[in-house]
């Protein structure tokens, strides 16, 4: 058999692009999940559900990051370029109330010296976790908790834009996991709140 002098395919697009974006995971699948985690792991799948910040985001999150009004961390992938910017609503100052602060890191081991995690110790905690929920054939990864991030900034009023922003993410991105996994009643109900919200005000500054 002869070398051939040049690449036939060179210069063809791909036709897959191999993006996890739309896939999330469910409120139960969070708690099947954390099931089987200790404390430290947990707090750790909780902080990227309620955040959307990537893994090497989260494993050098510092209490230094923690503002009055939100989490502010140089993003990693964008070589430290952009920022993510995350609100402090609620449910996440519950969350960071519950995380005990045992070094400058947020996220650490159950260790006796609070070593924080590392992306290769997180992802292995992880993975037995999902062994042990029985999980494993399912096709949910820990990055894949971005998207949960995303959806559930959907459903507290938050618009493509500012969701984009937050995820560091194309408005296309988030457009389409807004549409596979926000049901329609659920957006439908949530909009109705805003308004009636929006008319109160209005009759309250009246």
């Amino acid at each position: 058999m002869g070398k051939i002098a040049s690449n036939p395919l060179e210069g063809i697009k791909h036709l897959y692009s191999n993006t996890r974006a739309e896939i999330i995971w469910a409120d139960a699948d969070i708690a099947q999940l954390k099931e089987h985690t200790n404390d430290e792991a947990g707090s750790a799948v909780d902080l990227a559900a309620h955040t959307g910040l990537r893994v090497a985001d989260l494993v050098r999150l510092s209490w230094s990051n923690i503002g009055q009004d939100d989490i502010v961390i140089s993003a990693g992938k964008s070589k430290h370029r952009k920022e993510a910017v995350i609100p402090r609503y609620d449910v996440l100052n519950e969350l960071l109330e519950r995380i005990p602060r045992r070094s400058p890191v947020m996220l650490t081991t159950s260790r006796k010296n609070a070593t924080p995690w590392t992306k290769d110790g997180l992802a292995s905690s992880f993975w037995t976790a999902k062994d042990k929920a029985g999980l494993l054939e399912r096709d949910l990864h820990f990055h894949d908790l971005r998207g949960t991030a995303a959806t559930k900034f959907y459903i507290a009023g938050l618009s493509i834009r500012v969701i984009a922003e937050i995820m560091a993410w194309k408005e296309e991105q988030v457009e389409k996991i807004i549409r596979r996994y926000v049901s329609r009643g659920a957006a439908t109900r949530e909009a109705i709140r805003l308004i009636n919200e929006a008319r109160l005000n209005e009759r309250i500054d009246r």
